[in-house]
């Protein structure tokens, strides 16, 4: 492993570029659309936007698409995908994934994530930091699990969704695609499909 692509080059990126470092990707280089006018995003260079990178790829031993918008994530994805590029998971070392897991391509699993036995994730799901996935629960693509959320046994969630920072799900509950759940909610209920729910007991609050 030596060169290492990644497509997004904000905060989130930032702590892709260090979890990728922390896998042995010893030289890591940053693209985003904002290019040229952002140049670095801290110790890593942005070297060019989307389209530099799809002329450059031969030059990279892989690609993670670090960016937070699941829709342009799991596009961007899709995209590189198609040109036969090798697509990167990066787990960091201070993660505990089970062997009997299943993580996606393209996903990113951060500093002291939690993923449990049989848990199955998709493409390009981002497991953020300290977050806990339990057995048996199956993500969808482009799903972010966001810092300190807490999944239990079972649980399923639609592609594209978003569970907020600190929210809990309780065992066995299906969310919907392309749902975003409020910080700090407690889901002890089904959600359907293209809502937003919040709150302790959580509910609908955008359809």
């Amino acid at each position: 492993m030596n060169r290492l692509a990644i497509l997004g080059a904000s905060g989130h990126g930032k702590v892709v570029a260090d979890t990728a470092e922390c896998c042995d990707w010893l030289n890591v280089e940053f693209f985003d659309d904002a290019w040229p006018v952002l140049q670095g995003n801290g110790a890593w260079p942005v070297v060019g936007d989307t389209a530099v990178l799809l002329d450059r790829l031969h030059e990279f031993d892989g690609v993670v698409v670090a960016i937070g918008n699941n829709r342009i994530r799991h596009a961007k994805l899709l995209e590189l995908q198609a040109t036969g590029v090798q697509m990167v998971t990066l787990v960091h070392p201070a993660a505990s994934v089970s062997r009997y897991a299943a993580i996606g391509v393209g996903s990113v699993v951060f500093a002291g994530a939690v993923v449990n036995a049989d848990a199955r994730i998709g493409l390009g799901a981002i497991l953020n930091t300290g977050c806990s996935i339990d057995h048996d629960c199956v993500l969808g693509d482009a799903v972010h699990v966001s810092p300190g959320a807490r999944l239990a046994g079972g649980v399923q969630v639609g592609e594209l969704s978003w569970i907020g920072i600190g929210a809990s799900v309780r065992q066995l509950i299906r969310i919907g695609a392309r749902v975003m759940v409020g910080a700090a909610a407690a889901v002890v209920a089904d959600v359907p499909d293209d809502v937003t729910v919040a709150g302790v007991p959580a509910r609908v609050v955008v359809r």
